[in-house]
């Protein structure tokens, strides 16, 4: 990490103002409610976003389209922004000029004309395109520890990993929850329908520019070459989405609203270990704060307006009826104050605290927090193939409680292997003996059995009969 400034009083004095939130007994969340509205105003049509159906030939199957709930007494729910999306549309914030200090800014390299950075990696640090590269061995070391209850490493190279959650699902198993989470929903709407009909610029039937081409009317209308009225035909899914208009009356009153939640009791599951494997304290305090700095910052950041075509969504009353609000795990709920400028303080105090200068000049470097890696084609080609280390010897020991056992023999194909080398698995590890599937619980010392690792975690496991 790149040396931090001392901390001056009124810093030092700040890192404190939330520690009753990191405690043990503290509260179990903060949630933020925002109504919003269409920039056309709260009586403008809009467009949710649209999902694929789902497979199957089950009649009561969902047809794909709008994502609306509704109950029997005639109220509805409908989904405008996912978890997943509002998250992708957040973890951006880091990039821009006035946040970048606060997290690692690391690059892969794909071109000389195109780079990734890792904020923008739907999946983060368990993203494909970071096995393309050499932080596949600094991750693959930082899952260990997550998986070992030492969350510090994956923090000094991908703190918002920890913030809008991680699963290495390619690799060790190794899962962290989202801290900060947000849905857009709007209650109570009207579906809308939609119709269109499109003409070409001339005729080519009635001028005979078509003559002698052997192609059907449906040919012709996927190409354009004929008029084609768009809108829904009977057995077949609407392929057009009208929008939908907030309900206004007495019975049932339409409205828009964007849920936040930050997991206070989530966030201190985070812990740091000494090298000893004990519990560091101090350090453990130092990173959460450096975490919590990063939610509330996002958390209250001025959101993007703009969805998608059609969804352009405002804070209504001019966010005069945003609320915080901290409940504690008894459900008592009290009002919060927190205003941006006071969480972007926090979250620079921390980072500082953490050791990591929030006012840096952002500069690749090899012992930097910020660094610019190579696509490497060679690891995708690894990573694609799955070709794992192969592992083969006698199980000498086995630790049920951490489901891991210990092998003596040598590397398959080689002579390399230690004589006894630890061996870790996790849920998706499969257990064969012979053509039969077994589990964890049948391995047997004595053993003798084959090993695919990948990413330190056991991948499959197969012994003779």
């Amino acid at each position: 990490m790149s040396e931090s400034h001392e901390l001056t009083p009124e810093q030092e004095g700040l890192l404190k103002r939330y520690d009753e939130w990191l405690q043990d007994g503290g509260p179990a969340a903060l949630v933020i409610r925002e109504s919003l509205e269409p920039v056309e105003g709260p009586d403008g049509v809009f467009f949710p976003a649209t999902f694929a159906g789902e497979l199957g030939t089950d009649p009561g199957r969902f047809q794909g389209g709008y994502n609306v709930d509704t109950f029997p007494d005639g109220t509805n729910v409908c989904l405008l922004d996912t978890v997943g999306s509002q998250g992708n549309r957040m973890e951006p914030l880091f990039t821009k000029p006035e946040y970048a200090g606060l997290v690692p800014q690391v690059n892969i390299k794909i071109n000389e004309q195109q780079t990734v950075n890792l904020l923008d990696a739907g999946h983060r640090s368990g993203d494909a395109i970071v096995r393309c590269s050499s932080l596949k061995v600094i991750l693959d070391a930082a899952f260990q520890e997550l998986l070992k209850g030492n969350a510090q490493p994956l923090a000094k190279v991908a703190p918002t990993s920890l913030v809008f959650g991680v699963w290495d699902s390619r690799g060790s198993q190794a899962k962290w929850p989202r801290l900060v989470s947000a849905t857009i929903r709007a209650f109570n709407v009207h579906r809308h329908s939609r119709h269109a009909q499109y003409n070409p610029v001339i005729n080519f039937n009635k001028e005979g520019l078509l003559d002698g081409i052997d192609a059907s009317d449906n040919d012709l209308a996927a190409k354009g070459y004929v008029s084609q009225p768009i809108g829904k035909q009977p057995g077949k899914p609407d392929p057009t989405h009208g929008g939908v208009q907030l309900m206004r009356g007495d019975k049932h009153q339409g409205s828009i609203r964007r849920d936040a939640i930050l997991g206070l009791a989530a966030l201190r599951r985070l812990a740091v270990l000494d090298s000893d494997g004990s519990l560091s304290l101090e350090q453990t305090l130092v990173l959460r704060r450096y975490i919590l700095g990063l939610a509330l910052t996002v958390l209250t950041a001025t959101q993007d307006t703009y969805l998608r075509q059609g969804c352009n969504l405002v804070p209504a009353d001019e966010g005069k009826s945003k609320t915080f609000e901290i409940v504690h795990a008894t459900g008592r709920r009290e009002h919060c104050h927190l205003t941006h400028v006071e969480a972007k303080q926090y979250a620079e105090a921390a980072a500082n605290a953490f050791g990591l200068n929030p006012k840096r000049v952002i500069k690749s470097s090899e012992d930097g927090p910020d660094r610019d890696v190579p696509f490497e084609q060679a690891l995708a080609a690894k990573d694609i193939k799955g070709d794992g280390e192969k592992l083969s010897g006698v199980v000498v020991s086995i630790d049920a409680t951490e489901r891991k056992f210990t092998l003596k023999g040598g590397k398959k194909g080689g002579k390399d292997q230690p004589k006894e080398i630890e061996v870790a698995t996790a849920d998706s590890t499969t257990f064969h003996r012979g053509k039969v599937e077994v589990t964890f619980d049948e391995l047997a010392i004595g053993a003798k059995i084959d090993v695919e690792v990948s990413g330190g975690i056991a991948v499959k496991v197969k012994g003779k009969k």
